[in-house]
């Protein structure tokens, strides 16, 4: 790579992970209504679900959304669906005894697994790096056109993941100032709740 394809490709990575989106939503949610552990939890999980990927974008795999449609929208529909039932079960949860709220036999770790089926049901995910990696992938390079996407897409991953542990650094903040209040804490977990039934709508509903 060239040094002025170096600088585009790490300013547009840069721009791909601090600009607001479903990502940044979804772990401000997790933390909003489980707490700081479970956001950064939420944010490795999705950081290993997006290695799955970064792999089938380096080997081929996600060439077949372009050749069977029908499985890029069926992921779609899985994925929006899981995503929707788990901003349902984040409005359901109760607050007792001005403690913060907790969703029921929920644990970070939970929030670790939620989080790595997230994303690797989320084909929006597999499409963006099929679109985006090719671009500064060169068949004359002196590493493979494999391993080209592999380094790519981790830097590309490292960056969204940046971005994560700051927003559940953010979101942390947010919510031990209103941990003492119970009806702040409904709110935070409204907010949580309905931040994740909007995505998976979104998700599902999208017709790019």
């Amino acid at each position: 790579m060239t040094y002025e394809s170096l600088l585009a490709f790490l300013a547009a990575t840069a721009l791909f992970a601090y600009m607001p989106g479903p990502a940044l939503l979804y772990t401000a949610a997790q933390t909003l209504s489980r707490g700081r552990k479970a956001g950064f939890m939420a944010a490795l999980g999705i950081h290993l679900g997006c290695y799955v990927h970064v792999l089938a974008a380096a080997f081929g795999l996600s060439a077949l959304f372009t050749v069977v449609p029908s499985l890029y929208f069926a992921l779609k529909l899985i994925g929006g669906a899981y995503l929707i039932f788990l901003g349902v079960q984040m409005i359901r949860t109760k607050v007792s005894g001005g403690t913060c709220p907790d969703l029921p036999h929920k644990s970070p770790r939970r929030s670790f697994v939620d989080s790595v089926l997230v994303e690797v049901l989320n084909p929006k995910v597999a499409v963006f790096f099929i679109a985006f990696l090719p671009q500064f992938v060169s068949p004359e390079a002196g590493l493979p056109i494999w391993m080209q996407f592999l380094l790519l897409g981790t830097i590309v991953n490292l960056a969204f993941t940046s971005a994560d542990l700051i927003t559940v650094m953010f979101a942390s903040e947010v919510r031990d100032r209103l941990a003492r209040s119970s009806k702040a804490q409904d709110v935070t977990r409204w907010i949580g709740g309905s931040l994740m039934v909007g995505l998976g709508v979104k998700l599902a509903t999208d017709r790019t």
